[in-house]
């Protein structure tokens, strides 16, 4: 895991994202790639038959909102010691960045928490469905990604769960704890905890196996209980989807946990 693509646009989330980018990129040794996706393209014109166009003078507000952003960016990361690259890619958010994960190891987005929870959930649903890589999804209000602290595993023995934690096996060899919570009993693909913990033990990975917090009324309230308990810097877990229509994309679990987790969640399908 070397590649990591932050999502750039001038939102809330940016400096939360943008710093978690950083201290990923630092811990891995990797290469930061910075993308800014949006629609509006300076070829764009007049169509007749759908009435859509974008003004001259649109198109220069956008394009010198962009420069800005790409020069206080680049200002940043000028003096943070990280190997970077940043461009910029006329396609919506969604669908720019799932192009672009092909050859990413990981991708940081925002979480679903702030004003624009709706946009933010659908971009998350879009490219979690559609990329190659692992996402790791960053509260606004946490700036930092400690990938040398506690790490909370949420096991449910799904295919979901066993793709997040082949996904995470790097950032969890550099975790000081590991800890995997069985939070849900997957009929069809019931893996034990123990399944998972041998699995992490193949890759020098020492884990603890945890009980399920009595007296808690959801699945999420006993991830984030024993989160806290455990003082996790991050928790992997599978994103569960039952629908492609954007906001209604994940089961309530995944989607309350994109709302309200006040740790990084590293996501894969």
């Amino acid at each position: 895991m070397k590649s990591v693509l932050l999502y750039v646009d001038d939102d809330a989330g940016l400096e939360a994202r943008l710093q978690a980018a950083l201290d990923l990129t630092r811990s891995l040794g990797g290469h930061l790639h910075c993308l800014r996706t949006h629609p509006y393209n300076s070829q764009m014109a007049f169509d007749g038959v759908t009435g859509m166009s974008v003004t001259y003078d649109v198109v220069t507000v956008w394009r010198e909102l962009d420069e800005k952003l790409q020069a206080g960016i680049e200002k940043r990361l000028a003096g943070e010691g990280v190997s970077w690259d940043y461009r910029t890619e006329y396609a919506e958010p969604a669908r720019g960045l799932s192009k672009n994960s092909a050859l990413v190891d990981i991708i940081l987005l925002s979480s679903a928490s702030g004003k624009n929870s709706a946009s933010s959930l659908g971009i998350l649903g879009d490219v979690l469905f559609n990329a190659t890589a692992p996402v790791v999804v960053q509260p606004d209000d946490v700036t930092k990604f400690n990938a040398s602290g506690p790490a909370l595993v949420a096991w449910n023995g799904s295919f979901e769960a066993g793709n997040a934690l082949r996904a995470a096996v790097p950032l969890l060899k550099m975790a000081s704890d590991v800890h995997i919570l069985t939070v849900e009993e997957d009929k069809d693909h019931d893996l034990p905890q123990l399944a998972a913990s041998e699995y992490l033990a193949y890759h020098g990975i020492k884990s603890e196996i945890l009980n399920s917090p009595t007296g808690v009324s959801s699945v999420e309230d006993a991830l984030l209980s024993e989160a806290q308990k455990v003082h996790a810097e991050y928790l992997v877990m599978g994103a569960y989807g039952h629908s492609r229509a954007r906001e209604f994309l994940f089961g309530g679990v995944t989607r309350n946990l994109f709302k309200y987790c006040p740790v990084p969640l590293v996501v894969s399908r």
